[in-house]
């Protein structure tokens, strides 16, 4: 296969509450997730918007290939269309070549579907009209297998019908946030059960493992069940064949 690293997009996404760190601190931290993608070759890192600006700046200094991803409506995905779209044109804006969406999962549970088709289209018309790659987070730990299928089919009906045929290897659908909270220590990211849902429903469009793979072996499962990106605050350790070093983004 290709080298696992082009697979990997690396992640930190804690706020400095959310780390127990002052700003400046949880900042050297996403300095330095970003100068191990830089030396590593990752294909991406992903922080959140607020860090897009100073990550690109960082991987232009270093005359670096690896990509940047944000977060948009993170994490509950809630925040309504015009939201979206507004934190969108500002990562655009700053740099960002891959725009992570999280769906409006709960309003798709709830049955409005008209809401969810709506932000599908005008979010992914945005992120392609700059040339951007889009991914939508659908939580699947919020969701049964029936619904894992439904919403799949509708990012998928959505995008086929408005998008042309060479722009389909730019949406991906993304399993997880990784800050979903579950009951029982439960999974709250992908596992082999969701992923194998979603690589039967969402092609033509790509697939995106995030939350829950953190170990080389269970990389490798994923990328041999056919998913193109696996988001991991553990890339390293992954590249390197080992376990996790930590757990959760």
């Amino acid at each position: 296969m290709d080298d696992i690293r082009q697979y990997l997009d690396s992640t930190y996404l804690k706020t400095a509450a959310q780390a127990n760190l002052t700003d400046e601190a949880n900042r050297e931290v996403v300095r330095s997730v970003i100068n191990e993608a830089i030396t590593e070759g990752f294909k991406l890192v992903m922080v959140r918007p607020d860090m897009v600006n100073m990550a690109c700046q960082m991987i232009t200094a270093a005359q670096s290939s690896v990509d940047v991803g944000t977060v948009i409506d993170f994490p509950d995905g809630d925040g309504g269309l015009d939201a979206k779209l507004a934190e969108a044109e500002e990562a655009i804006k700053n740099g960002a070549d891959d725009l992570d969406f999280v769906a409006d999962y709960k309003a798709f549970i709830d049955g409005d579907l008209i809401a969810v088709e709506a932000e599908i289209l005008q979010c992914t018309r945005l992120g392609l009209r700059y040339g951007r790659v889009v991914k939508w987070i659908i939580e699947v730990a919020a969701l049964t297998p029936e619904q894992i299928k439904g919403i799949c089919a509708l990012i998928k009906g959505v995008v086929t019908a408005n998008a042309d045929v060479t722009d389909y290897n730019s949406v991906f659908i993304k399993s997880s946030t990784g800050f979903y909270k579950t009951a029982d220590g439960l999974p709250n990211g992908a596992t082999p059960e969701t992923i194998k849902i979603m690589m039967e429903c969402a092609p033509p469009l790509a697939v995106k493992a995030a939350g829950g793979v953190r170990n080389y072996q269970e990389a490798i499962a994923m990328i041999n069940m056919g998913v193109k990106r696996i988001g991991t605050s553990s890339a390293k350790a992954i590249a390197d064949g080992g376990p996790a070093v930590s757990e959760g983004y």
